[in-house]
């Protein structure tokens, strides 16, 4: 029998937004003076205070192999769910385990699965504290993560300023090479180069940007970078993305050109093309600012006095950081791609 996995997911595999804000705005948010961050603003985490001095983060993530791999399919869904501990300025301290996976298939692929995400947590310093398993007919897997922030650090999607620059810490177009590598229309340089971002942690951008004066951060997973983006626009406000500037992996806007896209990317522009404004058409680009990221980097606001220093910082350690735009007065548009 084959280890390889069914490829059917990744973030790709989310719900998309309008759904999920249909369904939020029926269920009553618990007040409590408590909970600092909770759903209302999509957050990446809820965030609980247990003192004046210490907060608990807690996340979760889980979904379908988008690789073929076993053991490279744990470490991007431990990368992944590590993620949103890291996107709000935090640290991971423990992990658990989630699994699904069918009762007829060999332990084999599994035991690699769990391995890879074991590997990931013992490079970010994360302790595996237990899990869960169920039998079910589509493999799953990813972890539910607890953190820990001081009250007066903590970093959300809300909070940019204008005139603030953006950063974006890794290149985008995993959904795009991942699909096109699945039916072999990716090249395999392309593949590894895609594999190589998704399981690198945000964990040395997190602790870098901690050194700055952040005003808003998150990270870039389902929704693409235009959906992550849009939560970061207060009422007031617009973003300006300069297309050059933006970085894309090697073989995804070729893969969008040949029309490899995904459910997700469509979802995504279904949800979010009449608020954005493309000054130039470029389906390929607009392919890879729709396209569902799994392991995405860090989407950061700050003043523009610092933002080249921490962009400099961040290349110094080896990530693919570009200041990609900024935010300005409120416009036509709430996002304009230049």
């Amino acid at each position: 029998m084959s280890k390889d996995l069914i490829i059917c997911g990744g973030c790709n595999a989310k719900m998309g937004v309008d759904v999920l804000s249909g369904l939020l705005k029926n269920i009553k948010q618990p007040k409590s003076e408590r909970l600092l961050v909770g759903f209302d603003h999509a957050d990446d985490a809820a965030v609980i205070a247990l003192t004046e001095e210490l907060a608990l983060i807690q996340t979760v993530d889980f979904f379908p192999a988008m690789v073929a791999d076993p053991y490279h399919f744990g470490r991007i869904a431990a990368c992944n769910a590590l993620s949103d501990v890291y996107a709000m300025g935090g640290q991971p301290i423990t992990a658990l385990n989630l699994v699904c996976y069918p009762e007829e298939q060999s332990l084999d692929p599994l035991e690699a699965i769990l391995k890879g995400g074991m590997d990931i947590l013992l490079e970010a310093g994360v302790i595996l504290a237990g899990g869960h398993s169920i039998h079910d007919p589509k493999m799953k897997y990813g972890l539910s993560v607890s953190g820990t922030i001081h009250p007066e650090a903590i970093l959300t999607n809300q909070g940019a300023k204008e005139d603030d620059l953006l950063i974006l810490t890794k290149p985008l177009g995993t959904g795009l090479i991942t699909t096109g590598y699945s039916v072999h229309e990716v090249k395999e340089a392309d593949f590894k180069a895609a594999l190589h971002s998704m399981e690198t942690l945000n964990k040395s951008a997190s602790e870098t940007a901690r050194d700055f004066h952040v005003h808003a951060m998150t990270d870039v997973t389902g929704f693409g970078l235009l959906g992550h983006l849009s939560e970061m626009i207060a009422e007031d406000q617009s973003v300006e993305l300069t297309a050059e500037k933006i970085p894309i992996l090697p073989g995804a806007r070729e893969a969008a050109a040949d029309f490899l896209g995904t459910a997700g990317g469509q979802r995504n522009r279904n949800h979010l093309q009449a608020s954005i404004c493309f000054q130039q058409a470029d389906f390929a680009l607009e392919e890879v600012l729709f396209d569902p990221q799994t392991s995405g980097g860090l989407l950061i606001a700050l003043p523009k006095a610092e933002a080249e220093q921490l962009c400099a910082t961040l290349q110094q350690l080896g990530l693919d950081a570009q200041v990609i735009g900024r935010f300005t007065e409120k416009k036509a548009y709430p996002i304009t791609i230049r």
